[in-house]
């Protein structure tokens, strides 16, 4: 199973993007799609239309992974042993739940989560870049 990023979710919803393509060949492949339910809920801010919602939700066959208090503990790991980045905490609360699934992380945005793969987060290649 790969989880996406907030990032990949909404380019899940965009007709046409470069992460609606990845995603439709990982799904073509047969890989499962999921995410966190942090992921979810920034996704769910918006803007964002109910009919871009029931899409994304019958893409990830309702595969959204709960954010568990042993999750909590290893995000502020995560965060701590990073440097406690301003605005990097929902990165590590979304990091930790992949890694606790055993799952990798596709997202758009490898230079932050990159910091976190020699602590055991496997990123999802997209086209050679992570």
């Amino acid at each position: 199973m790969i989880h996406l990023d907030t990032n990949l979710l909404v380019e899940l919803v965009t007709i046409g993007s470069p992460g609606a393509k990845w995603i439709a060949g990982w799904l073509h492949a047969g890989q499962e799609i999921g995410t966190s339910a942090i992921a979810w809920s920034e996704f769910c801010n918006g803007p964002l239309t109910s009919g871009q919602k029931d899409a994304a939700m019958a893409v990830l066959n309702r595969q959204i992974s709960d954010f568990t208090w042993q999750d909590a503990e290893d995000a502020a790991r995560l965060f701590n042993l990073t440097g406690r980045r301003r605005g990097s905490h929902a990165d590590c609360m979304i990091a930790a739940t992949a890694m606790r699934a055993g799952v990798s992380l596709a997202t758009c945005n490898t230079k932050d989560f990159a910091r976190l793969v020699p602590l055991g987060l496997v990123l999802e290649a997209m086209n050679g870049s992570a």
